[in-house]
């Protein structure tokens, strides 16, 4: 019937439930467990799930793993064993790394290496695209759906949720209008939407471009903090001015705006890294204590957006290297990289200086 929702509609009510603190059922068919994000979880939720039968863990990546002394049998997370008498500070404290250099010592952790892990992968995949901290408490159950009936949750299978966590959500072009603008009158906003109820991205067209020659492009990862309120702990707002001036100049280019806030996690994570940098770790040493990799993003995004737009080429404005493999890839041909520099400040050179040495960026 098509008023039942299918794989995609779940995940999307599934992340949801999770930002609000409710828990969601996974099930592979041999065995279900119950998954709650530890960023939203109460002392309430958590008493109830220490009174149910069960050894709850906690589910964490290798990065935020190997920052807290836990093993990680499972290669990409650790399953570590909740003890009966945690309580939510101390479950907060393995999730969230704002108190590790006041109280480093959380352990000692025991992890599992038993059993598979693919539920507990789904549960931190489903966290990270909440744009929650990537960890959950996990309990094992049985009776899966009369369970999740009799407390009115979310069910979500791991056959079918598997691909999801590796392919991106079609775009769709929702809307497109005539946008005048100070570096050019002849803009337009393109408004793309993803079939996951994820963020919307959009693509800024500047003058009418040849679709049968490279256009000059960028990828711009949205930044509030930098494009909207003039940070200077990074380089994203001069870059974003500089090249729509850049598009206006020469008539003609495609801005990719694409809402992925803080390298892909988020700003509320991305305001915890810059918390974590006033510690004194780096922007790559502070995701990495969070839980995520280096860079979460999909740039892939970009190309399926040019692509819709009828490009095959592009001369690409960037300093990063990736975007360039990841376009090339992805079948959009970059005929020239076009170097952006500018936005330096004594406030940010020691981010740019890590850009270079661990990103790649060239500058």
């Amino acid at each position: 019937m098509s008023l039942v929702p299918d794989i995609t509609e779940l995940l999307a009510r599934a992340r949801a439930d999770l930002r609000m603190g409710l828990p969601v059922v996974l099930t592979d068919g041999a065995s279900s467990v119950l998954a709650m994000a530890i960023e939203t979880l109460n002392s309430e939720r958590l008493g109830d799930l220490h009174a149910m039968s069960g050894q709850p863990v906690i589910a964490i990546t290798s990065r935020r793993a190997e920052t807290l002394k836990a093993r990680a049998y499972d290669g990409d997370l650790a399953r570590v064993l909740l003890p009966s008498d945690a309580d939510l500070k101390w479950v907060l404290s393995i999730a969230d790394p704002a108190d590790d250099l006041r109280a480093p010592m959380k352990g000692p952790l025991s992890a599992e290496r038993d059993g598979p892990a693919d539920l507990h992968r789904l549960a931190l995949w489903l966290t990270k695209s909440a744009r929650l901290l990537p960890a959950a408490v996990i309990l094992p159950i049985s009776d899966s759906a009369g369970f999740a009936t009799a407390n009115a949750l979310t069910t979500i299978n791991y056959a079918l949720a598997a691909s999801k966590m590796t392919d991106r959500s079609p775009l769709h072009e929702i809307i497109s209008a005539r946008l005048p603008m100070q570096v050019s009158e002849a803009g337009r906003l393109h408004v793309y939407r993803p079939k996951d109820g994820g963020e919307e991205h959009y693509a800024i067209e500047i003058g009418r471009p040849d679709r049968s020659k490279p256009v000059l492009s960028r990828l711009h990862s949205a930044c509030f903090t930098g494009d909207i309120m003039g940070s200077l702990k990074c380089d994203c707002g001069p870059q974003l001015r500089a090249a729509l001036a850049q598009m206006g100049e020469t008539g003609a280019g495609i801005l990719l705006y694409l809402n992925q806030e803080g390298r892909g996690i988020g700003l509320a994570n991305k305001m915890r890294a810059y918390s974590l940098q006033d510690q004194g770790f780096d922007t790559v040493q502070a995701n990495h204590r969070l839980g995520f990799e280096d860079d979460e993003r999909d740039f892939r995004l970009g190309s399926d957006i040019l692509k819709s737009l009828g490009f095959s080429s592009v001369k690409l404005l960037t300093n990063n290297p990736a975007k360039i493999e990841m376009m090339e890839k992805s079948g959009i041909k970059v005929v020239e990289r076009v170097p952006l520099k500018v936005g330096k400040t004594t406030h940010n050179q020691d981010y740019l200086a890590t850009k270079a040495s661990k990103s790649g960026h060239l500058f």
